[in-house]
């Protein structure tokens, strides 16, 4: 079997390319070595002049660990640098050829390795995870016609609608170059001062703003291709196509507080997540989905197709799913994958090509650019994570890194030497042909008036909002704008944003302290998207993570019976305690205690439990962190759960506006607002299936209007 057929049929079994495989060393049980294989015999001390001399040049070994220490970083991305990957597979469902003749999306039996980074935009390497930012959500197809990148983020329009204001809108979101103030944030007066001077941002800066920018995991969040793209068939026939992911476990998000806090406790929230649910078996799934225009129905839309600033409703354009992908392997190496590997949005193969996206046609200049310096020279390609299934043969020679050694005198084309190969590929062996499309137009710095509706789907977006949606976008404001120094700017967004709504426009206006503008007598759009709402999402149980609250003298057989349902039900769960080690119950049983109150808080989980045993309670109450713990998770509107002697918890809580469970009930199940209780029941099975309908739910939003007056 040649090394093709072995590449192919490492596909189709689902497998990592063998290629890279083959760059994958296990050091356990080896001799340490130099870089050249010279085994070294001692490494804590450099070579002297006696044992109190001075260190000798001639030791080669210390030169060369030392240099290549000083050396081993490379320049952060300018965007997208902290991120997170992991390896999977694609599977398409049914065959896709009288849409595109792309291969991979042809064969349902076919497992297309991938690999996935998710990503935060702003901020550096050592920003935190849960800040309030679009994400970045790449991936990379190693198909069996060369590697397709499928370059997306989570949220389906971007700031800008041509690709040379790009400098601009990073330059004005990044920190401020006089002092690095502030990191990860857009809550600074360059970047609300370039907002009000460019309205195209306002569609984006509604979504920025929205729940979407604080995803509860990057397993919950949808990815989109964001530009315009043509699926071509064998025919030649080409279609516009938007790319969307759509997450099994659906789309949710953080409450703001709760992102803030995350970003101290734990900034590695996110990559801690993805990490542990595929080490857990939990592998994350998304489907891909596609919209597709008919090239003759272009214009029939009231906002232009290629506007990289306006999505396509899906009530308008619907969404198929044509496929699933399942990431089930963490990486060996951060450095060597996550961070080494390059994504470039005009990675594409023989069935997928371009459109005149002004915003697309940019960035197939810039992914290129920027890996040729930030990975060190044109060959990055060659780097394992880079390498693509499909054989090489580019004619290309030298340059930093090549790690190929290219036989013969030949390196050009055409030829006479080697009978001109390697040769080019005609079209009906899928060789990649650039779809034919008329040019006509004369050179001009302008842009389509087509593209210059700013307010339309910024209000379609308002107006799909749900009212604790719509509450989180006037609360972010708040916070954003608050940021801002320069009064003027403050009373330009309000200006600004009462082009989408007036009311809105006014509920800024009072939290930042500028003046609402006079409301105007005329009509507004009404129109709404209720799949852009996350509060019509998928909502299930299944990977969440439940905080159960214990001391010693707890009701064993009660925290495992209700540990037990959860797990039926595919919720995690750990115990809190304010000591680790072991504690134990009434009768003498032990259980272990996985988290303390310093290691862990209620934003760390998705409900809070609390078990019966009255001399845990007891304790328990002497914990102002216990109480806290539920201040907080009722704050944040998560799923709380107590049963018998565990609802005098809540009783000494600050979360009095719920009703629970009276201390004169008989077995009798209290739900109210996401809070579940039950007192003198021996049997936990019908409130942990409650309790597991509470968690399912994400989050309680009625809540809100009630917990004012929690303290947390």
């Amino acid at each position: 079997m040649d090394s093709i057929q072995k590449q192919n049929k490492a596909a189709k079994d689902g497998k990592k390319d063998e290629q890279l495989d083959n760059f994958r060393v296990d050091h356990k049980d080896q001799k340490l070595t130099t870089n050249h294989g010279v085994r070294v015999s001692n490494t804590d001390d450099s070579l002297k002049a006696g044992n109190r001399g001075p260190t000798l040049m001639e030791d080669f070994h210390f030169r060369e660990k030392m240099t290549h220490f000083d050396h081993e970083r490379i320049p952060e991305r300018v965007v997208h640098a902290r991120g997170s990957g992991a390896h999977g597979y694609f599977q398409v469902y049914e065959p896709m050829n009288e849409f595109t003749k792309a291969k991979f999306l042809q064969d349902p039996s076919v497992k297309t390795p991938v690999f996935v980074r998710f990503s935060t935009v702003v901020g550096s390497r050592g920003s935190a995870d849960t800040v309030r930012d679009v994400r970045g959500f790449a991936t990379k197809f190693y198909t069996e016609d060369g590697n397709y990148d499928l370059v997306a983020n989570n949220i389906p329009i971007f700031f800008i609608q041509d690709a040379i204001k790009f400098p601009d809108v990073v330059h004005s979101i990044k920190p401020e170059p006089n002092n690095e103030i502030p990191q990860a944030s857009a809550a600074h007066d360059t970047f609300w001062d370039f907002v009000v001077s460019t309205p195209e941002l306002a569609h984006m800066v509604m979504w920025l703003l929205s729940d979407r920018a604080i995803p509860r995991s990057f397993r919950m969040m949808e990815g989109f291709g964001v530009n315009t793209f043509r699926f071509v068939n064998e025919q030649g026939k080409g279609r516009f196509v938007k790319f969307h992911w759509k997450p099994l476990l659906g789309v949710h998000s953080l409450v703001w507080d709760e992102a803030q806090k995350l970003g101290g406790k734990d900034p590695d929230f996110h990559r801690r997540d993805l990490w542990r649910a595929i080490e857990m078996g939990e592998y994350p799934e998304f489907e891909l989905g596609v919209q597709m225009i008919e090239e003759e129905d272009e214009f029939e839309f009231d906002f232009d197709i290629l506007d990289a600033t306006k999505f396509w409703p899906e009530e308008i354009v619907p969404v198929k799913r044509i496929g699933k992908m399942t990431l089930n392997r963490n990486v060996d190496n951060f450095f060597a994958e996550t961070e080494q590997v390059a994504f470039h949005a005009g990675h594409v193969v023989p069935g997928i090509d371009f459109t005149n996206d002004p915003l697309l046609q940019g960035r197939l200049f810039s992914y290129l650019d920027t890996q040729l310096i930030r990975l060190g020279g044109p060959n990055f390609h060659e780097i394992p994570i880079n390498r693509s299934l499909a054989q090489v043969h580019n004619n290309q020679r030298d340059g930093y890194h090549r790690m190929t050694i290219d036989k013969g005198p030949v390196s050009y084309s055409p030829n006479f030497l080697q009978s001109n190969a390697p040769h080019p590929t005609p079209d009906e062996e899928n060789g990649y042909v650039h779809y034919t499309e008329k040019v006509d137009g004369r050179k001009i710095r302008e842009r389509n008036k087509s593209f210059n509706d700013h307010y339309s789907q910024a209000k379609l977006f308002w107006n799909s909002m749900s009212d604790a949606e719509k509450q989180h976008i006037v609360d972010a404001f708040h916070f954003e704008i608050g940021g801002v120094k320069n009064k003027q700017i403050r009373q330009l967004v309000v200006n600004m944003f009462s082009n989408v709504n007036e009311n809105l426009a006014a509920q800024i206006a009072e939290g930042v302290g500028v003046t609402a503008p006079p409301l105007s007598s005329g009509s507004d759009v009404t129109d709404s998207s209720p799949a852009v709402s996350q509060e019509n999402t998928v909502k299930s149980p299944q990977t969440r993570w439940v905080g159960i609250l214990v001391e010693n003298g707890f009701n064993y057989s009660e925290i495992i019976q209700v540990i037990e349902e959860l797990k039926k039900a595919g919720v995690n769960s750990e115990i809190v305690s304010k000591y680790q080690g072991t504690i134990t119950c009434s009768n003498g049983n032990a259980i272990e205690v996985d988290k303390n109150y310093l290691t862990t808080g209620s934003i760390m989980y998705d409900a809070v439990y609390v078990g019966g045993g009255q001399q845990s309670i007891e304790t328990l109450l002497t914990h102002g962190d216990a109480l806290n713990f539920i201040n907080e998770a009722y704050k944040h509107c998560k799923a709380i759960g107590a049963t018998n002697e565990g609802v005098d918890l809540l009783v000494a809580s600050q979360i009095q506006s719920t009703k629970i469970a009276g201390p004169d009930t008989e077995g009798e199940l209290v739900t109210h607002l996401g809070v579940v209780t039950i007192r003198n029941e021996n049997d936990m099975t019908n409130f942990s299936q409650e309790f597991v309908n509470s968690i399912a739910e994400h989050r309680h939003w009625t809540r809100e209007v009630e917990n004012e007056m929690v303290p947390a």
